[in-house]
């Protein structure tokens, strides 16, 4: 069975190798030493400063596990050495106008771990992005959401 890889952007990739160096040099070395410590204190059944330390080991354990996963099966896609066709592919920034109410908004399209509405990264499997992939600038789309159809116009790809 083949395994499926999943888009990333550079960035992308960069945070979740950023945050492994993290756990594997900073924290799980920490850990293993309040681990230690607690053991000193001699009785282990009820020594909440162990069993924390255990629970911290077991989530810092599992997040490395999680983030190599994710960084083994990344497809890693770099915007700024593909060619600029002036449509929108995974990885470009696009600016949008909404048709109805003429409110402008900017979206990155990015994988899904790294969607983060509040700073305009928006997963390439949402709607808004599905209906926006393969469109260029000048392009009119109507993206379902939950409150009705929202039409936008494509004012601007950009490859950064």
């Amino acid at each position: 069975m083949a395994f499926q890889k999943f888009p990333m952007t550079v960035g992308g990739e960069q945070k979740l190798r950023e945050e492994l160096d993290q756990l594997k040099k900073v924290d799980r070395p920490r850990i293993v030493q309040a681990i230690a410590e607690a053991r000193e204190h001699g009785d282990l059944k009820e020594n909440a400063e162990y069993h924390a330390a255990r629970e911290q080991q077991s989530f810092c354990e599992g997040r490395i596990q999680e983030i190599e996963g994710k960084l083994s099966n990344a497809q890693i896609i770099d915007i700024t050495v593909m060619p600029k066709t002036g449509k929108i592919i995974f990885g470009s920034t696009v600016s949008l106008l909404n048709v109805e109410n003429e409110k402008h908004v900017v979206y990155k399209i990015v994988g899904e771990d790294e969607a983060d509405i509040k700073v305009h990264k928006i997963s390439v499997g949402s709607p808004i992005a599905r209906a926006l992939i393969g469109k260029e600038e000048g392009d009119t789309v109507i993206v379902k959401t939950p409150g009705g159809d929202v039409e936008y116009e494509i004012e601007e790809v950009q490859y950064v």
